[in-house]
């Protein structure tokens, strides 16, 4: 260990963007076994490991890193997989310059951050490869019980393993045809290639837990009989509303949700027929693409319509650069890629020709006083106003809860100002006995981390319910 000051950092090789801007395969490759104990053995073995400190998950990050340096990489899978369901995902998709390596000491020093995603992502994919990865078992049998898990992202399967590991019988209903939530159909493949999300999910299936797909609480069964089915359920829907834009002309053809985008270009990765992808509506391919936005989604937009052969494709941002949401390497990915970054610039309209988008009318914006939130505010520059060419606007501009009261038939199910369920922050249980919620519903919408991080919180608050209600139920028994 120790070793940061003679070796320098060294990411995986990251594929040309010339090879990778007509795929959607991952861009980096994966670290060949030498270069990977290599890159651990720079760690310096902290007193007090920020980056543990900084990890949702509080990931045991110095102590895998020793082990893979050590050459025992089974040991340091097993010690990695204690505090995370999906390792090789957040490897892969976590914005670790903004956690785990953003907080490295040595990175702190100048001498650039351990390479920690790329060592977990590297860690686990050898786990599956070599058969490390043991099949899912209940280590008791609760199977007495039932648990209904409502949403099958990051969240809920996460609440649904570490349930099933303690014996309960677990169904996870979810609104899609797959499981995964936006792990499948939001985030596109070169960024997390939809085998990693399967195998993950095929392993639930094989340990127990019942997926039911294209069911959708409301329509197919209320809240309240749903509940009555289970001894307690969770709700992980997370946060798929789309925030929109107020502007003259935003009802034009070719204006569309980043996320209605995203799903048709995963669903064709998958092979199914997407009518909407099929017509043009939601492809790319030789159009002028314009995306609104600065968060990961707008990165995942620009870079999809790169992928599928736009003539051109720019993001338009109200702050610069350094106030951006998003990661900034995918932002340096993007601009490999061929993407145009209109900086401070903001849509004031979108011009209608003949129902369809021709182009975006924005102005000139530039950063005043902090806001609320410690951020500079935008402000418009008076006479700047600029038009850029678009037959294709994608707007990503965040997504909110949706009106689960309504959609679920629950109205005694509260809800703060934001949208988002109100629960206990104890006990994680919301205002209908019972019934818990997690994840994004809960947070608003958050990275993949946390998502993990509520569903391994909840489901020890969960168990803690369960088991006091069967002990309740036992005790009467016995009276």
């Amino acid at each position: 260990m120790l070793k940061f000051v003679g070796l320098a950092q060294a990411f995986p090789e990251k594929r040309s963007a010339a090879e990778r801007d007509d795929d959607f395969l991952e861009i980096n490759r994966t670290y060949i076994l030498a270069k990977a104990e290599e890159q651990a053995s720079r760690c310096s073995q902290c007193g007090v490991p920020f980056c543990q400190v900084h990890c949702p998950l509080h990931n045991n990050i110095p102590d895998w890193l020793r082990l893979t340096a050590e050459g025992r990489l089974q040991e340091a899978y097993e010690l990695s997989e204690a505090t995370s369901t999906m390792p090789e995902v957040c490897g892969r998709i976590c914005p670790q310059d903004r956690l785990c390596e953003g907080n490295c000491v040595i990175e702190q020093s100048g001498h650039g951050a351990v390479t920690i995603g790329s060592v977990e992502k590297f860690i686990t994919d050898t786990a599956w490869k070599e058969g490390w990865v043991r099949p899912l078992r209940p280590l008791s049998d609760r199977s007495g019980q039932s648990v209904g898990i409502i949403g099958a992202g990051p969240a809920g399967v996460t609440a649904a393993e570490y349930l099933r590991r303690r014996g309960y019988t677990v169904h996870v209903y979810d609104r899609h045809d797959r499981g995964g939530g936006l792990l499948t159909y939001g985030i596109p493949g070169f960024k997390l290639e939809k085998e990693v999300v399967m195998r993950r999910l095929a392993r639930l299936e094989e340990g127990g837990i019942v997926f039911h797909y294209n069911f959708e609480v409301g329509r197919d069964m209320t809240l309240a009989a749903l509940r009555a089915k289970h001894d307690a359920l969770l709700v992980a829907t997370g946060v798929y509303k789309a925030r929109d834009i107020k502007a003259p002309g935003v009802g034009a053809g070719g204006v569309i949700p980043a996320l209605d985008y995203l799903i048709a270009s995963n669903r064709k990765s998958f092979g199914d027929s997407v009518p909407a992808f099929e017509s043009g509506a939601l492809n790319a391919e030789g159009k002028h693409v314009v995306v609104i936005g600065g968060g990961d989604t707008a990165m995942d937009c620009v870079r999809t319509a790169v992928r599928q052969g736009a003539a051109s494709v720019k993001c338009l941002y109200r702050r610069d650069r350094a106030n951006m949401p998003g990661s900034q390497r995918e932002v340096a990915n993007a601009e490999e890629e061929g993407v145009e970054f209109v900086w401070l610039s903001a849509p004031q309209a979108f011009d209608d020709k003949g129902g369809a988008v021709a182009g975006v009318r924005a102005q000139q914006m530039r950063l005043g006083a902090p806001d609320g939130s410690g951020r500079r505010a935008p402000e418009v520059i008076e006479g700047g106003d600029f038009r850029v060419e678009a037959d294709l606007v994608i707007k990503a501009l965040g997504f909110d809860p949706e009106d689960l009261p309504q959609m679920f038939g629950a109205p005694d199910l509260t809800v703060t100002r934001w949208g988002t369920l109100r629960t206990d922050h104890k006990t994680m249980m919301t205002s209908v006995d019972g019934v818990f919620a997690a994840g994004d519903i809960v947070r608003g919408a958050s990275l993949v981390v946390w998502a993990i991080r509520d569903g391994r919180d909840v489901a020890k608050t969960m168990h803690t319910y369960l088991a006091a209600r069967a002990g309740a139920s036992a005790k009467k028994a016995a009276a």
